[in-house]
């Protein structure tokens, strides 16, 4: 059969079985809440906006084990074993393979604690109550998602949002780089936002992948707060009337122009332009399982092409694979050192920022290297990576120049965090992100080759209803 003149305009999709469910995960007034070193209070005194949790599942068959995806307003690890609480024990509900679940904080920084060693701290004793609130309400969510998966197409289109800038600004009176706004350096503004819909092309929930820091509100706030995204899924849930699903990209370097306020309503704004942004996107998207197809041609003033929508049948491919990928550590101090430098330090900054080593070096160990997991889905005509930790946007901009013309969805803080991946030539420089991290030069550089080829080694396989 000859190959047709002209190809049609396809966008990336996936058909099958998919459910969707969200929860409010808002955590009681109280809980120990102090994620900022220059912060003189410890616990939450109000809500600003609630904290959700939104679910998507996906089969091709309902005897299959699922996909699962979570969103949650939440901040970031500080222990491994906390996160491992939370996460195995869904696993051991769901009886679920770790490939297939992937549990994804939106990074706000005016979110509760996640650390049950914080429990000596004021509000610290709520903390493992609510470890456990999230974990019976995340198994709430996927058990009703999947109770309710329908035959439905989750469709993905690219779109552009100016929130995040570049924020390693060089310091013009000291040799090192501080953290904000430099107007000087572009910034990723990649959007993609997936739609889902039912046979009718019914809304039934949005996928919103964006890389930017909530970091709007900082140490003056002392409000619960899901930071941008909550106006951000506000603006989109009316207009669609369905849930929305957030999903971190990878923002180490991104982040709202203005920062570190206690004003709720410019965190507000940027939800709003995020928002507005998601809904101009979706304009874009075509109906449920319809392409452009080449109809001919008409000759007026210039002769016109003419395209036309016709039904097809997407992509049924389902595919989930999780590596662990060696990273090199920097020389660090042992966890007895951290502890005893901590316990004896009498400056709030410093203390905080210890007690945040004293997870990291928890996390990865007292060796020279250490394993970082990666997961990577082939969903339709999509590809979906997540990683734990908090990886400067080249991942997902060369993720997504190597695999054009699927639509790439990348995520940071995934199943986990530790520390930041800058890019190898910024090692040399006083900038927070090097200076945080335990990973060693070339890290972020491994992480990317590592996802590419997990990546072209799942895109080989045929489609699992083959």
């Amino acid at each position: 059969m000859n190959a047709p003149l002209y190809p049609t305009f396809e966008q990336s999709a996936f058909a099958g079985l998919i459910g969707v469910a969200q929860e409010d995960v808002t955590p009681p007034v109280g809980i120990y809440a102090r994620n900022w070193g220059a912060a003189t209070h410890e616990a939450a005194e109000g809500i600003h906006r609630p904290l959700m949790l939104s679910c998507v599942t996906f089969q091709t068959t309902p005897d299959e084990p699922p996909l699962v995806l979570i969103g949650a307003d939440l901040g970031w690890w500080r222990s491994a074993d906390d996160e491992r609480f939370l996460r195995n024990g869904i696993l051991k509900a769901l009886s679920l393979d770790e490939s297939r679940l992937m549990f994804c904080l939106s990074h706000t920084h005016a979110g509760p604690s996640l650390s049950r060693d914080d429990a000596p701290k004021a509000g610290g004793h709520l903390v493992e109550p609510y470890l456990q609130l999230i974990q019976e309400r995340t198994i709430r969510a996927i058990q009703t998602a999947l109770a309710g998966a329908q035959p439905a197409t989750l469709t993905w289109a690219y779109g552009t949002c100016a929130l995040a800038v570049n924020r390693d600004l060089p310091d013009r009176e000291k040799d090192r780089y501080i953290c904000g706004l430099n107007p000087e350096k572009s910034a990723d503004d990649t959007l993609l936002v997936g739609r889902i819909a039912d046979g009718q092309d019914r809304v039934l929930g949005t996928i919103v992948n964006y890389a930017c820091h909530p970091t709007t509100l900082a140490w003056e706030n002392r409000l619960i707060s899901p930071d941008y995204i909550g106006a951000m899924r506000e603006v989109v849930e009316q207009a669609t009337h369905a849930p929305c699903l957030f999903m971190q990209g990878a923002s180490g370097e991104l982040s709202p122009r203005e920062q570190y306020v206690g004003d709720v309503r410019i965190a507000d704004t940027y939800g709003r332009q995020l928002g507005y942004a998601v809904l101009s996107t979706l304009e874009a998207v075509l109906p449920t399982q319809t392409r452009l197809s080449f109809a001919g041609v008409v000759e007026s003033g210039a002769p016109l092409a003419i395209w036309k929508k016709e039904p097809y049948a997407p992509s049924t491919t389902l595919r989930a694979e999780r590596v662990e990928v060696e990273l090199p550590l920097k020389p660090l101090p042992s966890l007895a050192e951290i502890e005893k430098e901590w316990a004896a330090c009498g400056d709030n900054v410093l203390k905080e920022r210890l007690w945040r080593k004293r997870g990291i070096r928890k996390t990865v160990g007292d060796g020279e290297v250490t394993k970082m997991p990666l997961w990577v889905w082939h969903v339709g005509d999509s590809i979906l990576v997540g990683q734990p930790n908090e990886a400067y946007s080249a991942f997902q901009q060369q993720l997504r120049a190597r695999f054009v013309p699927k639509a790439v969805a990348v995520m940071n803080i995934v199943n986990g965090s530790t520390g930041y991946l800058p890019p190898e030539d910024l090692y040399g420089d006083d900038l927070y992100t090097v200076w945080q991290t335990p990973f060693a030069q070339g890290s972020l550089e491994l992480l990317i080759e590592s996802a590419i080829q997990t990546t072209r080694n799942l895109t080989r396989h045929e489609p699992l209803n083959a």
